[in-house]
């Protein structure tokens, strides 16, 4: 990190008037695109792949398996047909076009994009490449003149991009690109008097989320997305060129590439014009801008809305955005902030948002600080552990597997042990072939019913399946994929939109819910891991005992019709037992001090089981296969390379995930979620560990060292924890509340 003068002396050509800094990185480098292509094409080739110029794909052939699993099985060209079972999508912005003759939706926008070069400038050779992030402004070296470029707020759009313009230019449009001069002017005060010796503009592709779209399409076995780089296709196509070689290849790829994966959008949204463009707008928009930790979209909201938004958004409900759904991130106290509609920044005629308090409360929350909201969350936290709280959670993947090879089918899919007794509920992780977690989720084993949403009919073995919103299209894609792959005779339901969940979790929680039903809802009867069909508030729901949140507690998985009136039954009743409503701000902090993983933090597709502490949900002491069986024992054998480890720090200090662990004087792995655990009155952490020069990490390295954490360039003490912290005897999820909070010690 440079000062104003420091960054002066190294870029005297550079108005340091207004910066408070710089950050310098000297490592960095820029890469010919032409030559760049030409290597990477050169090495293809003397691997034995061919290149075929001015060939246009006219048709791509399927066909329908004896599964009815539809498949890739040719391309046509204007040359004749190419036999294949798997395709590559790399058209760029031409990619929905590819993806429209087969059906299957590619979620981009063509935008114009563009840059220009400068005349010489006298003195910048030799200096470094520029981005002003305020100024959503680039200004890149080019011999010895500049490049500039960047992101403006009104990008042009391209409804129809003609087929034949793949190195075409368009002709620069100064209004829209005239921000970038005045701001590269402010910045390099020289370029005032410098002329413009060239202009580029040509159409780029941007998602909705500005990455790349990348890996097999679920509704298209052998098509695969290797498209919409947003204009970083040089930075990331060499490493994503690989991984899809792998995806290709062996399944899945070598690395965890879950926020590249065409899975990770709901096939409700890739299809959706609307979403598309506003979203890809906003991320194009955004595209300079601080992430915080607590980003939220204003783009495209109001999706996926489950039958409560409307009386929780009344209850003063400050909505997050996951999967196109809203969920409840928190309640303020001051009454609805609802989210708007899209207002394009102000951009192509439309009137910004003037006192929109949804983004008013957003941007409180905008800091690496502690949130602005930071006592509102501890409030819904502290009610959880000592009252009870209710959490709507319907943005919740839920499916069925039921027919002839349903059990068979759950055995291989899941690596936790699926040979239960009707009424059991199980945690468990879904592997691929590599051993590595692709989702961990709740199956429940349940009975032939009359026929609702929540109790449905079928013959034989049947299993219910809850998973976490975000992933649930993820989730779902992965067991459809080994369904196929396997032949399972099963057929799968998705109920997500049809049933709502509610969560009621805390001291008081059996109390309240007892008050609200017949069924007993006792240890003796009502176990936990155990779900039953239960009438509730005169609705019949299916309720799971379980938590998310480290306290005794039930979920009831309702048809949509009933959502609303068993919750107002609930809310009345909570009144006596301090009931809260609380959102999955409050969760993340719970679930932390309990030790709970969060899928693509805590859990990603480059750890296993084994590695995350979650052994218990591996079923290797028995002689059922599952996917991944054998990358575990071949690891359990050679000895775990890393292991999750949690930390808590005493000092005040916020934690947001990306720390740097040091192990005495060494670094020796990241955080990857930090939260505040309020019921422990400090903030912790989860990362994994492994030894700087290799080598096995057994639980003994990890007590013996001295732990510090370093947030923002500052390292802070932190004690190494070998279970939870919070309630490490698991006595509250049991309902044994024997002794006080760790904050009221």
């Amino acid at each position: 990190v440079l000062s104003p003068e420091e960054t002066k002396k190294l870029y005297p050509l550079m108005n340091v008037d207004d910066l408070y800094g710089t950050l310098y990185s000297p490592g960095d480098g820029t890469v010919d695109p032409a030559g760049f292509c030409t290597a990477l094409t050169r090495a293809a080739t003397a691997r034995g792949a061919k290149v075929i110029e001015k060939c246009p794909v006219v048709g791509i052939e399927t066909r329908v398996d004896d599964f009815g699993t539809r498949r890739v099985s040719g391309v046509q060209t204007a040359a004749g047909m190419i036999s294949t079972k798997a395709l590559i999508n790399c058209t760029g912005a031409w990619a929905p076009s590819i993806g429209a003759m087969v059906g299957v939706p590619v979620p981009l926008v063509a935008m114009k994009h563009a840059y220009v070069v400068t005349n010489r400038i006298e003195g910048i050779q030799n200096m470094p490449n520029v981005r002003d992030h305020d100024l959503s402004l680039y200004l890149r070296l080019q011999g010895d003149a500049l490049s500039v470029g960047g992101y403006e707020p009104n990008p042009i759009f391209i409804d129809q991009l003609p087929e034949d313009f793949a190195f075409g230019l368009f002709d620069l449009d100064w209004d829209v690109f005239g921000t970038h001069i005045e701001s590269g002017i402010h910045r390099v005060p020289v370029l005032e008097q410098t002329g413009i010796k060239s202009t580029v503009c040509g159409p780029e592709s941007f998602t909705a989320d500005h990455k790349p779209l990348l890996g097999e399409e679920p509704s298209l076995r052998g098509f695969f997305h290797g498209c919409g780089f947003n204009s970083l296709g040089m930075n990331g196509g060499g490493g994503c060129g690989r991984e899809l070689a792998a995806w290709v290849l062996q399944g899945r790829p070598n690395l965890d590439m879950y926020g590249y994966d065409i899975r990770r959008f709901s096939p409700l949204l890739t299809k959706d014009p609307k979403w598309i463009r506003e979203r890809s707008h906003e991320s194009y928009v955004k595209n300079y801008s601080i992430v915080y930790p607590n980003d939220e979209p204003l783009a495209s909201r109001n999706m996926r809305k489950d039958p409560l938004h409307e009386v929780l958004s009344e209850a003063g409900c400050i909505f997050q955005e996951r999967l196109g759904w809203e969920r409840p991130g928190w309640f303020a106290k001051d009454g609805p902030a609802p989210a708007l509609t899209y207002d394009y920044y102000g951009s192509y005629g439309n009137e910004k948002h003037k006192g929109y308090t949804y983004a008013d409360k957003l941007n409180l929350d905008y800091t690496f600080d502690f949130p602005g909201h930071h006592n509102i969350i501890k409030d819904e936290c502290l009610s959880c552990r000592k009252d009870a709280a209710i959490f709507n959670m319907s943005y919740f993947g839920k499916f069925y597997i039921t027919g002839p090879d349903a059990q068979a089918a759950v055995d291989f899919i899941f690596s936790n042990n699926m040979q239960k007794p009707e009424g059991s509920t199980i945690y468990t992780c879904m592997l691929n072939s590599r051993g590595m977690v692709e989702a961990d989720l709740t199956v429940s084993v349940i009975a032939p019913g009359a026929g609702s949403p929540c109790d449905p009919k079928f013959d034989g073995h049947g299993f219910y399946i809850a998973a976490a919103g975000a992933s649930a299209n993820h989730c779902l894609a992965h067991i459809r994929s080994v369904v196929q792959d396997k032949k399972f005779e099963v057929s799968i339901a998705d109920e997500s939109e049809t049933m709502g969940m509610l969560s009621i979790q805390g001291p008081k929680s059996r109390e309240l819910l007892q008050s609200l039903t017949d069924s007993d809802l006792s240890d003796p009867s009502f176990p936990f891991s155990t779900n039953k069909v239960i009438t509730f508030a005169g609705h019949k729901v299916r309720a799971l005992r379980l938590t998310f949140v480290g306290e005794m507690g039930w979920e009831l998985h309702i048809p949509s019709a009933s959502c609303v009136p068993v919750y107002t039954a609930i809310i009345q009743a909570g009144k006596a037992f301090g009931l809260v409503n609380a959102g999955y701000r409050a969760i993340d902090s719970l679930s932390m001090e309990k030790g709970y993983k969060h899928w693509h933090a805590d859990l990603r597709m480059e750890d296993t089981p084994l590695e995350a502490g979650l052994a218990f949900t591996c079923k290797l002491k028995s002689d059922t296969d599952f996917l991944g069986r054998q990358a575990l024992e071949r690891q359990k054998a050679a000895g775990l390379h890393k292991r999750i480890a949690c930390f808590t720090v005493d000092e005040h200090v916020p934690l947001h995930g990306l720390e740097a662990i040091w192990r005495d004087d060494e670094v020796v792995g990241f955080t990857r979620r930090g939260e505040y655990g309020f019921a422990l009155g400090k903030s912790l952490a989860y990362g994994y560990v492994k030894r700087p020069v290799g080598g096995p990490v057994s639980p003994e390295y990890l007590a013996s060292g001295s732990y510090w954490l370093e947030s923002l360039g500052r390292k802070f003490k932190a004690t190494f924890h070998p279970k939870p912290p919070f309630d490490p005897a698991n006595k509250r999820v049991r309902g044994v509340y024997d002794e006080p909070l760790p904050c009221d010690r």
